[in-house]
């Protein structure tokens, strides 16, 4: 069985590679590559750095992603989850500060994968990526409104609200031109799409749009009058330079970025597990995103993790290992090198277009609807809160945010869950058909019962205090059910021992019944068994009564 940590491309060499699979690979590759190209400009333009840094993002960690990646048909590069975070760091830090917080995220999943945190990724709330990726889009959207519209604007402001203000005094005198560029993009990735899937539709609108504008004449932004020339090569690797002073503000965006490439790369090999019918291995796959966003910035890059939309792409046209992907970086990089310079004649109404349709694909509005509509109310909550955070202060503090909220919503919802019951009530609810209710019904007198259902953890100790303070008087035995706990943490235990403790002072034998494995084995780490008795820790509740007996027996002689 192969290792957890092995790279799928180490499997699929020891397996061998068919020459006809090897034939598809190298295809799908091809194509894949031609479609990741306007996408990886397009993102770093959107993303605030040069456009190549775009294209040094997708051949380099592309390279690797698909080389250690834990899935045979991962396609990484630039995303658009990425450009709201990658603007905001190098609005606050530059590009600079924006490579080290790469470098940093690179080595924080790498230590995720090594310590088989793969798994835990799983666990962010459907909520808060639905919340997130939504305000992505709309943010994505707003950035655009510049170029699509080609208004006079030298600097589009950071921020929804800030560049709506500057937007709405203009909206009323559009560029003809860039207006009906980006329209018949749109129009041309909307119907390649629904009438031909497999075209490069963005591809094309970039040659027709580029060959409509210098043909014509047509005055127009491009790359080149924006941002000058585009390089035709891998710059050589170099360490970014940043003050050391300013590396401690760099880690909670680190952080983030190693949070949403971790989600992103593993909700694409999901995806691509359920084309396949293959099974991706997570560790290893956070350690493929890590060294492929440590590689990435040395080279000039910018943040990448998997793409669904091109890994979807690759699996389509044939790619089943990754070969595919690999062949996708050589590819781009042919292109760099070949053709680099003519991307400054793309005009930037045309990616305007592409990003737009980028950012409606990425909104998924039914499913943020859907939460909405048929989730609870917390769900809601933390749909709204992370969207709103995203939307007005920045994905940092959505993703934080959204997570703790979530969590402590959770914790809440399981305290809820959560009973603490009382004899008096366990005989209004028990089934007289149960043994256990004929023996509640029989306790000899002297005899006091509680039951816990649900996890005892510390959200539930407070309901146990409280729960225990409505006993009257001082019973002789005090049974505690616990056959509906399967979890017991550090709090429950102290409530627990102070239980104890209070009845060690006051006369009361504590008897527990029905303790499952994992509250039984924190009880004996705790040597709890000792302080109360070992023979005072029963199995079920009859053997619990005769204890009780037992020991009334006993304080009667």
């Amino acid at each position: 069985m192969p290792h957890e940590l092995e790279p799928k491309l180490l499997t699929v060499l020891r397996e061998g590679i068919p020459r006809a699979q090897l034939l598809r690979d190298i295809t799908a590759g091809v194509l894949v590559g031609i479609v990741a190209l306007p996408l990886a400009i397009a993102f770093a333009i959107a993303s605030g750095v040069t456009p190549e840094r775009g294209l040094y993002t997708a051949i380099v960690a592309g390279f690797l992603i698909s080389a250690f990646s834990g899935s045979r048909v991962q396609i990484g590069g630039p995303t658009g989850a990425f450009v709201v975070l990658v603007y905001g760091i190098v609005q606050a830090h530059g590009y600079d500060g924006l490579a080290v917080a790469t470098l940093l995220a690179g080595v924080l999943l790498v230590g995720m994968g090594l310590a088989r945190l793969g798994a835990l990724i799983q666990f962010v709330p459907y909520p808060v990526t639905v919340g997130f990726t939504a305000g992505i889009a709309l943010v994505i959207a707003s950035t655009q409104v510049r170029d699509a519209l080609g208004l006079a604007i030298q600097t589009v402001p950071a921020g929804v609200v800030g560049q709506w203000k500057t937007y709405l005094p203009l909206l009323s005198a559009p560029e003809p031109w860039a207006l009906a560029l980006t329209g018949g993009t749109i129009a041309l990735l909307v119907l390649g799409a629904r009438w031909a899937p497999r075209l490069p539709a963005s591809l094309l609108a970039i040659l027709i749009g580029t060959a409509a504008v210098h043909a014509f004449s047509l005055p127009v932004e491009t790359i080149g009058s924006r941002f000058g020339t585009v390089s035709s090569g891998l710059p050589l690797p170099h360490l970014p330079r940043v003050p050391w002073s300013q590396v401690p503000d760099l880690f909670s965006p680190a952080l983030s970025i190693a949070l949403l490439a971790g989600i992103e790369s593993l909700l694409s090999a999901v995806v691509a597990d359920g084309m396949t019918g293959r099974r991706h291995r997570s560790n290893i796959e956070l350690v493929g995103q890590g060294v492929a966003n440590i590689a990435s910035p040395l080279f000039g890059g910018i943040p990448a993790t998997g793409a669904i939309a091109r890994t979807a792409t690759n699996i389509k046209n044939g790619g089943r290992t990754p070969i595919a992907g690999m062949m996708h970086a050589l590819t781009l990089l042919l292109i760099l090198v070949v053709a680099g310079r003519w991307a400054a004649l793309i005009p930037m109404a045309t990616l305007a277009g592409i990003l737009l349709v980028v950012a409606y694909n990425m909104s998924e509005a039914r499913f943020f609807l859907k939460v909405l509509r048929s989730s609870t109310r917390s769900d809601a909550l933390v749909l709204v809160v992370t969207f709103a955070l995203t939307v007005f202060v920045d994905l940092t503090a959505a993703i934080q945010v959204g997570v703790v909220l979530a969590a402590l919503l959770f914790m809440k919802r399981m305290t809820e869950v959560t009973e603490v019951r009382t004899l008096e009530s366990m005989m209004d609810e028990e089934d007289v058909a149960d043994p256990d209710a004929v023996l509640l019904a029989a306790l000899p007198k002297g005899v006091e019962v509680f039951e816990v259902n649900g996890p005892f953890f510390f959200g539930a100790a407070h309901k146990f205090k409280t729960t225990l303070a409505t006993v009257r008087g001082r019973p002789n035995v005090l049974i505690l059910r616990m056959r509906q706990v399967p979890v017991l943490d550090a709090t429950g235990l102290r409530a627990l021992e102070e239980l104890a403790a209070q009845a060690e002072r006051e006369g009361t034998a504590v008897v527990l019944s029905g303790v499952q494995p994992q509250p039984r084995s924190v009880l004996e780490r705790a040597e709890f068994p000792a302080r109360v008795g070992a023979e005072n820790v029963t199995p079920d509740f009859a053997e619990a009564v005769r204890r009780a007996r037992v020991l009334l027996s006993e304080d009667a002689t």
